[in-house]
């Protein structure tokens, strides 16, 4: 296990660290743009560059860029959204991905506001039609990135630093432990069992929000998220 682990760390590890984190900016603005993200595993090419950091430099170069791929892609979305949203919707792909998700993307935003924006980044499916909806929505730019930077960061921060700390006890530990490569395992497994149980656990509690109409309004949003009349 140590050898073939070291030899993909060192893989890895042998791009370019300018080439590796501008990899990544691409991949999750990709993930994070118009319906992309349905497709393209955006955090699991973060996870994988984190692996690689050394120093803090790199890590704090490489949060940084994840979080303006993720805004890049997400203000694409949002543009589209504004422009072309109905359009898109009515494609051949809107129509695949199902109206009842555009429809539960729609009662979210209604009823939610800006706390939809920053929640549905953790959200599978969501993330991706929000901004789009975002866009055919009453809710103006700025709301909607003062609302998602701090979800971007967030994500961007956790992905890098447990990529990061996982690879970084590997190695710490591969000349003294002959199964230190199952530590580096356990320790990505249990990360994505955790954002697993996270994402089941957020989705449970916002549901009604998503299963109800609002009032078309994604600005007019109450403490309790029901819509004000």
């Amino acid at each position: 296990m140590n050898e073939i682990l070291s030899w993909i760390l060192d893989l890895v590890q042998s791009v370019d660290p300018v080439l590796r984190t501008a990899l990544a900016g691409i991949a999750i603005m990709l993930e994070t743009s118009v319906l992309v993200g349905l497709i393209v595993p955006g955090d699991t090419v973060v996870i994988v560059a984190s692996t690689a950091v050394d120093g803090p430099v790199e890590f704090v170069s490489l949060v940084i860029v994840v979080v303006v791929g993720a805004l890049v892609g997400e203000s694409i979305g949002f543009a589209l959204g504004r422009f072309f949203g109905p359009r898109i919707r009515g494609s051949r792909l809107g129509r695949k991905i199902g109206d009842r998700h555009w429809q539960r993307a729609e009662n979210y935003l209604d009823r939610r506001g800006g706390i939809a924006v920053f929640i549905s980044r953790f959200l599978p499916v969501l993330h991706s039609l929000i901004p789009l909806t975002v866009g055919m929505s009453t809710m103006s730019y700025r709301k909607f990135i003062s609302w998602t930077v701090p979800a971007c960061l967030l994500w961007a921060i956790t992905y890098v630093s447990v990529g990061s700390a996982a690879a970084g006890t590997y190695r710490e530990l591969a000349d003294r432990l002959h199964y230190a490569g199952y530590i580096f395992v356990g320790i990505i497994a249990a990360f994505l069992v955790v954002i697993f149980i996270v994402k089941k656990v957020l989705n449970r509690t916002q549901e009604r929000h998503m299963n109800q109409a609002g009032d078309g309004d994604a600005n007019t949003v109450d403490d309790d998220g029901m819509p004000s009349r």
